[in-house]
């Protein structure tokens, strides 16, 4: 069982699993039946599947639960449970659903959780649900690829759309543009396209034919430009991207590493230019400061002339053995500052007081 945070991770993980059993099943040897369980398919097609027998599953918590709910699937024999991104399962709000996935395991499992970063709640998740983990790391956990060459740029909030038309001539396509929110997306893309580039978008408010078309026509080389919100920044491998643009300076340093990831990969280098201005948080910018000194890329004078409460960083890691925050990993603050720790806990308040008055007013039982 393998699951992931977004459809279209989904959907690339079991393109690659049907790859390796093709010549499997060439060759004579039985039969491996692999399963893509996520919505905005139709379930039908999936329970056809099921019918015969599946031996590997890639699934998406919510239609995962839906099977386990109605009892369409059991995990009886499952021997082997992998989470793929799981800061991102944590983070996205699918932690209940992943226990509940756990809890139909009946036969010991071997699990494997994949993660580019690992804040404290994973650390605390992994504890709860695994015996005896074993943490193994390639790098720090939550650095910055030292592949990518990290460009930011102050740009007034209303000049970025002109701006942006300046960057997408730094490489040659492919070139991935990431946005914090689905009008962002939508505006840019149809900027784009009246300006004559060939641009693709992605966000969840998309039906699934059209995020799934995106990804072709831009993984295919058909479109120049994706256009798109974190949907597209979790575990996505696109070959060949030579450009990352974040039109919007993601508030938690977690989405930023992601998202840069997108290029630099398998050995190659790339380059990754971010658009911040006033809108931005003095610890969102404390923390992208740490990332580029951590890896030895030029700091913008904006970034330079903030002052750092943590004065000797360095000092302070050696002292208390963690670098930075130890819940989401930034290097610009530590936790007691942390603002995800706070809304994170505001959000665990607000949902207690939903349980404990019945989720909202009169409507509760409903």
């Amino acid at each position: 069982m393998i699951i992931c945070p977004s459809r279209e991770l989904a959907k690339q993980t079991y393109d690659v699993i049907e790859m390796f059993l093709a010549p499997l099943k060439e060759a004579g040897f039985p039969e491996i039946r692999p399963l893509l369980c996520i919505g905005g398919i139709d379930m039908r097609t999936q329970l056809d599947v099921l019918k015969k027998g599946v031996h590997i599953v890639v699934a998406t918590p919510g239609r995962l639960k839906d099977l386990l709910a109605k009892k369409k699937m059991n995990l009886d024999n499952c021997r082997y449970l992998t989470l793929d991104e799981a800061d991102r399962l944590v983070d996205l709000g699918f932690e209940d659903d992943i226990r509940g996935v756990i809890d139909h395991l009946k036969s010991q499992r071997q699990t494997l959780l994949f993660s580019a970063t690992m804040p404290e709640k994973i650390w605390n998740f992994a504890k709860s649900a695994l015996v005896k983990p074993v943490t193994v790391n390639v790098g720090r956990a939550g650095a910055a690829n030292l592949d990518v060459i990290q460009e930011v740029e102050y740009v007034k909030e209303e000049a970025r759309i002109i701006y942006l038309l300046e960057c997408l001539q730094k490489t040659p396509p492919p070139v991935l543009i990431f946005c914090e929110n689905k009008a962002d997306v939508d505006y840019i893309h149809e900027y784009l396209l009246l300006k004559g580039v060939e641009a693709v978008a992605i966000h969840g408010g998309k039906d699934q034919e059209e995020r799934h078309n995106a990804i072709e026509f831009f993984k295919n080389g058909k479109k120049d430009v994706l256009v798109g919100t974190d949907v597209a920044s979790k575990g996505l491998d696109f070959p060949d991207i030579q450009h990352v643009i974040n039109y919007d300076m993601p508030a938690e340093i977690e989405n930023y590493v992601h998202r840069i990831g997108r290029t630099g990969r398998c050995g190659k280098t790339g380059i990754a230019t971010t658009f911040i201005n006033r809108n931005q948080t003095e610890t969102t910018l404390l923390d992208l400061k740490h990332l580029l000194m951590e890896a030895k890329q030029r700091i913008p004078p904006v970034l330079a002339e903030l002052v750092d409460p943590l004065e000797d960083a360095e000092a302070i890691a050696k002292e208390s053995g963690v670098k930075g925050c130890q819940s989401c990993g930034g290097l610009g603050h530590r936790i007691a500052d942390c603002p995800k720790r706070e809304r994170q806990n505001s959000m665990a308040m607000a949902a207690s007081r939903r349980d404990h008055f019945g989720g909202g007013g009169y409507r509760g039982e409903m």
